[in-house]
């Protein structure tokens, strides 16, 4: 079978691997998938083409989650937040769609650097954000979606807050949806989109289903901020290697 976006069997294999490891992710935490799923795709091939098939997967994850997820949802949060991330979606979509390959390898390792060194630094928030403080991340956000890492300022923002796990969990997956669905068409007009777009998420399908069921069954079982800590290092570390990849 040929595989979309002309890749080798090699890559394939290692794109499978990545997808497995980011699906886990999700499952566990409730964010990261776009993140690490890209900058480890970036390593290999383009990762602009693959955005889009992230994007559909992040949706279809959703209804392996949604049960589990409904009742500890932060609507307060994501209201102001998915309406920010409207606002700034298309104008950072629209720029994206016009970079090259290694234009667009850089700008996005670049932002899940800055991203990723900011959740490390264990940054907190000293005092309750209302309704503009969410809307101000949720444009954020939608400006760095185009990247296929809208979830990181909101992963940021939510964790320097006191918020239970489940909560945390069940937010971020509701907020990175939404964005994910506002995001595609957006996408397809700027034609980011095709069959080999539908052909990548039909082969990702039970790859996710997998990670998702493997990462669930985790997450009551281990420390959150432990695990998130781990993460978003080699996220900064996979970053660091795509931009030297792009410099040298």
């Amino acid at each position: 079978m040929e595989l979309p976006f002309d890749l080798t069997a090699g890559q394939g294999a290692y794109l499978a691997a990545a997808l497995f490891a980011a699906a886990y992710v999700r499952g566990y935490s409730g964010f990261g998938f776009s993140a690490i799923f890209i900058i480890l795709a970036a390593l290999t091939t383009n990762p602009l083409p693959l955005i889009p098939v992230i994007f559909a997967c992040e949706i279809t994850m959703t209804l392996f989650q949604a049960r589990g997820i409904r009742d500890h949802v932060d609507w307060s949060r994501v209201r102001p937040l998915l309406i920010g991330a409207a606002i700034a979606t298309v104008p950072s979509v629209t720029v994206m769609a016009r970079l090259g390959e290694d234009q667009a390898r850089l700008a996005i390792s670049a932002v899940i650097l800055g991203l990723s060194l900011i959740l490390l630094s264990g940054w907190q928030l000293r005092r309750t954000i209302g309704f503009r403080g969410n809307l101000s991340v949720g444009i954020l956000s939608g400006m760095v979606h185009s990247a296929g890492v809208g979830g990181l300022p909101t992963a940021a923002f939510l964790t320097a807050q006191p918020l239970a796990p489940a909560v945390f969990r069940a937010t971020m997956i509701v907020f990175l949806t939404g964005i994910d669905i506002m995001a595609l068409p957006v996408m397809h007009a700027n034609g980011l989109t095709g069959a080999e777009t539908l052909t990548g998420v039909m082969l990702a399908f039970p790859i996710l289903g997998l990670g998702i069921w493997a990462g669930s069954l985790r997450f009551s079982s281990a420390s959150q901020a432990q695990f998130r800590r781990v993460i978003v290092a080699l996220l900064t570390v996979f970053s660091v290697l795509n931009i030297l990849k792009v410099a040298l």
